[in-house]
This record gives structure tokens, C-alpha cells and sequence, in this order.
């Protein structure tokens, strides 16, 4: 039979079968943190919220709508100091005749020779304000101090030369002016404090105004001062004639 293009002839070659291979898993996408660009908006919407519900209670309250609201952020003072402790009593037998107030300008520097101030320089301007008393100490009469005549009506007083007593500094009309430091006393303090700077400020400050004092009238005055009072009580008293002697220190 003559071969015929339109009869099919049987197949003498199969196609080539290829094997299956392992199967490969296509890498996953990367996961994304749910939600933290979310919760990153809704921080800063809270945070705006109350920056305006305080802004406004305190706009309120400054126009007296709200005049009970406590400001959140306001100043807080924190007294945690102990209790006072009784070291001494004395008793005392003093005449305070007279006081005087006083001010002082305290400059006091300290620098090393030959050393420029802006490395090693502490300077301080104080103002000191005291006060010094002077007294007269009835403790050291003598036993012969008082002399009365009755017949006469006169006294005779025989009493100890008035005395001085230390300044004392009053801190609330105290203070410093300016403080000037070099580098290096800078970087000193620091680390580490130094209040024997203020210390020395103080007591020489104190130690100036008594040495005034002295000089000022306050001795003479305290005299005029005890003289006047003790003329003053015993003439209450009846009589009429009293002297008033200081001894000599």
C-alpha cells in the first residue's frame, strides 16, 4: 500500500520525559511591625490633645473661668529639715543699752603671684549688714555698788563700764554682689565645693563691723542710755537725787 501523507504512521520517537526536580520555595516577603507607625501617630495625638486641654484649662484660669484648677507643673518645696535641737542655756544679768546697725563692702580676693586671673582668680563683693550691741552686765556689780541715803533722798550707783558685744550679721539684708572665678577654679569647684570661701567672707565682714562699732559713739551712748533709766526708776521710787558712776575697765 502506498504510503499516504494523510494516514497517520505510527510513532517511532517519543519525546524526551524530564525528571521532576525539588520543588524550591519561593522566598516569603518580609513581615512589617504591625501597627508601629500607627502607634507612633497616636502617641503624638495624645500628646497634642493635652498640651491643649492644659494650655486651655490654664487660659481659663487666668481669666478667673477656672479659678479652682491647680496648675500640674507648678513649683513644689519640700521642707524635710529636723527638728530643733536645745544645745545651751545661760542666764544672763545683761542691760542691752544700745545697738547699732551697720554695712560693710567685703572685697576679698585670692590669686597666685605671677599667675594671670583668668586662670587662677576668687573674688568676692559682699554686702554685710549687722548689728552690735552694747550692754552693761549688772552680774560683775560690786557689793558697795548701791548707796542709799534716806534722810537725803539720794542714791549713788557705781556700775561697770558698758561692754560690746559681737556683730551679728543679719543674712536678709546680706547678700553677694558679684563672684568672679579663673578657668582652672572653675573646673575645681566642679568637682568639689569650697564654702570655707564664703565662711571667711562672713567673719570678715563681721570682724569690720565691731571694729566700727568701737569707734562710733555706741559706748558713750549706752552710758547716756543706762544713766537716763536708772535716774528715771528711782525717782519713781522717791528719791530725789541720783548719780550714776561708771568704774574704769
Amino acid at each position: 500500500m502506498a504510503n499516504s501523507h494523510d494516514v497517520d504512521e505510527p510513532t517511532r520517537e517519543y519525546p524526551a520525559v524530564t525528571e521532576p526536580g525539588p520543588v524550591t520555595a519561593e522566598p516569603a516577603a518580609p513581615e512589617r511591625s504591625p501597627g508601629v507607625g500607627g502607634f507612633a501617630r497616636v502617641v503624638i495625638f495624645i500628646g497634642v490633645v493635652f498640651a491643649l486641654i492644659v494650655a486651655m484649662c490654664l487660659g481659663l484660669r487666668a481669666i478667673n473661668v477656672l479659678p479652682g484648677f491647680d496648675n500640674p507643673f507648678a513649683d513644689k518645696t519640700t521642707d524635710r529639715s529636723q527638728p530643733v535641737l536645745l544645745q545651751s542655756m545661760r542666764d544672763l544679768s545683761r542691760y542691752v543699752a544700745a545697738d547699732g546697725t551697720f554695712q560693710v563692702i567685703v572685697d576679698l580676693q585670692e590669686n597666685k603671684e605671677n599667675v594671670p586671673d583668668f586662670l587662677l582668680n576668687k573674688r568676692t563683693l559682699f554686702v554685710g549688714a549687722g548689728t552690735v550691741e552694747e550692754y552693761i552686765d549688772f552680774s560683775r556689780l560690786a557689793s558697795d555698788a548701791l548707796t542709799v541715803d534716806e534722810e537725803n533722798k539720794s542714791v549713788q550707783i557705781k556700775l561697770p563700764p558698758p561692754e560690746q558685744g559681737q556683730a551679728a550679721l543679719d543674712m536678709q539684708r546680706s547678700y553677694v554682689v558679684a563672684e568672679e572665678r579663673g578657668l582652672l577654679n572653675r573646673i575645681g569647684d566642679a568637682f568639689s565645693s569650697n564654702p570655707d570661701q564664703q565662711q571667711r567672707v562672713y567673719q570678715l565682714a563681721q570682724q569690720r563691723i565691731t571694729e566700727s562699732a568701737r569707734a562710733s559713739g555706741l559706748d558713750q551712748r549706752a552710758r547716756d542710755n543706762t544713766e537716763k533709766m536708772l535716774t528715771s526708776l528711782f525717782e519713781r521710787l522717791g528719791y530725789a537725787k541720783v548719780t550714776v558712776e561708771f568704774t574704769n575697765p
